[in-house]
């Protein structure tokens, strides 16, 4: 059976939890550090605003993105 693209749901967290504890994460299929690359989000009026990280890992192209006040991917 193939390997899925994604990442499960537990590997996600781990990586989320690695970020917030070391300000880095590795991916956990790899154990290559991932590829920060922070996207801002405008509120457009709407009186908040977002501030996600989106991890890529170099080696399999896999990726986790969250907000970093709430450690989520919503």
């Amino acid at each position: 059976m193939a390997e899925k693209a994604q990442f499960t749901a537990d590997e996600e967290r781990s990586v989320r939890e690695a970020y917030a504890r070391d300000g880095h994460a590795d991916c956990p299929r790899c154990a290559v550090r991932m590829h920060e690359r922070a996207i801002g989000g405008g509120s457009f009026g709407l009186g908040y605003a977002r501030q996600r990280e989106w991890l890529l890992c170099p080696q399999c192209k896999r990726s986790v993105l969250f907000d970093l006040k709430r450690g989520t991917r919503n």
